[in-house]
C-alpha cells in the first residue's frame, strides 16, 4: 500500500488552492467529479479539448469472460486497417482528459483505445477518499486482470479497422507501470510510451513484478517519459531501471524533464508542464513512427 500512497500523493500536487482545505474534504470533493479526479479546481485555461471532427468516437463494450468492459474508443471516420494504440488511465481511471488523449491519437489516424480497467472493482470517481480508492479499488485491481482485458482489446480491434501487426501502448502514472509491463507480458506489441510510471515497488499476489522485474527480458521498445522532480519516483530507480534495460537487447530508452514533476502531461492540474507536454507528445508519435507503428 505504501506504493499506491506514494502514486497518489505525487498526483496531488498542492496549491494555493489547496491551504486551509480539510484534506480528506479536499480529496472527496476532488474525486467526486470525474473529470477533476486529482485537483480542486480544474485548472480551464490549460485543459486541451480536441474534438470529434472526422473521427467516429464514444464509449463501446467488450466482453471478456462475461464481463462487459468499457472502452473509450476514437478513430478517423470509415478508415479501416488502422495503426492502433491502447491508452491506459492513471489511477483515477478513463475520464475526459484520457478521453481527450485518445482523440489526439485518432486525429493522427490511430485507432485508439482507452479501457476502463477498473470496472470490476469499482469507480474511481466514487470514491469517499484516496485510501478507499487504493484499498478497494487500486490494490485488489491484479496485474493478470488487467492483462486479460488489454489481450481481448487487442482482439477486438485487430478485427474491428486495426492493423494488428501495428499496436502500440502508452499510459500515464498507474498507467505507465502497466505500459511497461503488457510491452512484457505481450511480445507483439511493437512500441511502448510511458509517462512517470513507478519502476520498483512491493510485491504481492497482485502485483508479483514491476518493470524492474523484467528489464532484462523485455523486448518490446519503451520511451519512458519522467520528472526529475517527480516525489514518488526517484531517480535512483530510473537508473535500476536502465541497468536492467542494459542487460538485454532491448532498445528503451529514458527522457527526464529537469523541471517537471509528476504528472507534467495532465493538462487539467497543476502539474502541467505545457513544455515538456509538448515536447513528449512529439517524443512519443516520433517513437511510434521510428519503431513502425504508422
Amino acid at each position: 500500500m505504501d506504493d499506491l500512497t506514494r502514486d497518489a500523493e505525487s498526483l496531488l500536487a498542492k496549491t494555493p488552492l489547496s491551504d486551509g482545505v480539510d484534506r480528506r474534504g479536499f480529496l472527496k470533493t476532488a474525486l467526486g467529479t470525474g473529470f477533476a479526479a486529482a485537483t480542486l479546481p480544474v485548472m480551464a485555461q490549460n485543459v486541451i479539448k480536441t474534438d470529434t471532427a472526422g473521427l467516429t468516437a464514444g464509449t463501446i463494450q467488450i466482453n471478456v469472460n462475461g464481463q462487459n468492459v468499457p472502452v473509450y474508443r476514437a478513430q478517423p471516420e470509415g478508415k479501416t486497417n488502422l495503426p492502433v494504440v491502447l491508452v491506459i488511465s492513471e489511477i483515477f481511471g478513463v475520464h475526459e482528459y484520457i478521453a481527450d488523449v485518445a482523440r489526439r491519437f485518432a486525429k493522427q489516424g490511430y485507432l485508439a483505445l482507452a479501457p476502463d480497467l477498473f470496472i470490476r472493482q469499482g469507480d474511481p470517481t466514487k470514491a469517499a477518499s484516496i485510501a478507499d480508492l487504493q484499498r478497494d479499488i487500486i490494490a485488489k485491481t491484479p496485474d493478470a486482470q488487467v492483462f486479460t482485458d488489454l489481450d481481448a482489446v487487442v482482439d477486438w480491434a485487430k478485427v474491428n479497422g486495426g492493423n494488428g501487426d501495428k499496436i502500440a501502448i502508452t499510459g500515464f502514472c498507474w498507467g505507465g507501470r502497466i505500459t511497461w509491463m503488457y510491452a512484457a507480458h505481450n511480445p507483439s506489441i511493437k512500441a511502448g510510451v510511458a509517462w512517470y510510471g513507478r519502476l520498483k515497488g512491493d510485491l504481492s499476489a497482485n502485483f508479483p513484478r514491476h518493470p524492474i522485474d523484467v528489464a532484462g527480458t523485455l523486448t518490446v521498445p519503451v520511451l519512458g517519459l519522467y520528472g526529475a522532480k517527480d516525489s514518488g519516483i526517484p531517480l535512483e530507480t530510473v537508473e535500476m531501471m536502465k541497468a536492467g534495460l542494459a542487460k538485454g537487447p532491448n532498445k528503451s530508452t529514458f527522457v527526464i524533464y529537469p523541471n517537471s514533476g509528476h504528472a507534467f502531461h495532465a493538462d487539467y492540474r497543476p502539474s502541467y508542464n505545457e513544455a515538456d507536454a509538448k515536447d513528449g507528445w512529439g517524443r512519443a508519435l516520433a517513437w511510434f513512427k521510428q519503431n513502425g507503428v504508422v
